[in-house]
């Protein structure tokens, strides 16, 4: 029986992009091919689930959106997981750095590239639901107009540093006032300091 290392499954609600606001059940994968400088996640830490334990864990929630996050979920997420998922009812989404290809089955695809931080990173992904990009200032959101997407999202990089973050806030939304396909995304979950 295949298991998965899962970080932490917990339930709250969606803290960025599109789906802000929405309340979610978080699968979060232990392991990434990458190394972002900002990432959160402790990829040490987790556990070994198989499919059931992680619907089981899930089930705990009567919401039936789940989120699958990481680290990198593209490295671990197949079709025997998607399938198990969908048959007990919930629409799933992910949350990917679009450097490996996706199994079929997701229903909201949210592709966050990070070429711009990472070597060995360019996304081979060409088309998803959501394409956010996290804005340091120096990266340009505009070199992934090739990526097809039913949305586009800016989201200023929390730095740690208020001044910084507020420069890059205002920066952001410049950006999208004089690029209208473009919305801000803020990290909700941070401003209301929930998980």
């Amino acid at each position: 029986m295949k298991r998965y290392k899962i970080n932490e499954i917990f339930y709250s609600i969606q803290g960025e992009g599109i789906n802000s606001g929405c309340p979610a059940v978080f699968v979060r994968f232990s392991g990434c091919n990458l190394a972002c400088p900002f990432c959160d996640t402790d990829h040490n830490d987790g556990k070994f689930m198989s499919i059931d334990e992680i619907l089981t864990e899930s089930g705990r929630y009567s919401c039936r959106f789940m989120v699958l996050t990481g680290g990198e979920p593209s490295l671990f997420a197949d079709d025997s997981l998607l399938s198990a998922v969908h048959d007990a009812g919930y629409t799933i989404a992910i949350e990917t750095n679009g450097t490996h290809a996706l199994p079929n089955g997701i229903d909201h695809i949210t592709l966050s590239p990070k070429d711009d931080f990472c070597d060995n990173a360019v996304p081979v992904i060409e088309k998803c639901d959501e394409l956010k990009v996290v804005y340091t200032g120096a990266n340009n959101p505009l070199k992934y107009d090739r990526i097809e997407a039913r949305h586009r999202v800016i989201q200023p990089c929390d730095t740690g540093d208020e001044k910084l973050n507020a420069r890059l806030v205002t920066e952001s939304i410049d950006f999208c006032l004089r690029n209208p396909q473009w919305r801000l995304s803020m990290q909700l979950h941070k401003i209301l300091n929930v998980r």
